[in-house]
């Protein structure tokens, strides 16, 4: 399965007053690097699928993390972004940070890919991945 890795550096604004990552920081970096994940495997920005594939956006339903050692100011991290399986409509990501090749985070999440629900426009449901957005993330 496809895996995307991008270095990331930690600004001030993602400490905490103890000077380490504030947890929460991690999962906002979860998210752009699973943007660039679909990006790269599908050569397409996440503004361009939206209206390609007519879909309303691959949002979070569960979603943890493991802490195993700090990242601080200053302190450039990998992360590292795959899918672990996906399903009909549902896929699971794993990410893994590290910082000076030890294993600082890992991240696990599960989301689900949706549409603007016909019968009411406000709310959004379930669909089913295309193939084709699958086939991609497969290919070698």
């Amino acid at each position: 399965m496809l895996t995307n890795t991008r270095t990331i550096r930690i600004q001030w604004g993602d400490c905490d007053p103890a000077g380490i990552v504030f947890y929460p920081r991690y999962f906002e970096m979860f998210e752009t690097c699973i943007a660039i994940l679909f990006e790269r495997a599908t050569g397409m920005t996440k503004y361009q699928m939206l209206r390609a594939y007519q879909f309303a956006g691959y949002p979070v339903v569960e979603a943890r993390a493991k802490f195993s050692a700090p990242a601080k100011y200053g302190d450039d991290v990998v992360a590292e972004t795959t899918i672990g399986e996906f399903r009909r409509s549902s896929f699971d990501v794993r990410h893994r940070v590290l910082n000076a090749d030890k294993l600082a985070v890992e991240g696990f999440e599960t989301r689900v890919w949706v549409v603007r629900d016909p019968d009411d426009p406000s709310r959004i449901k379930a669909q089913a991945i295309p193939e084709e957005i699958i086939a991609k993330f497969t290919q070698a």
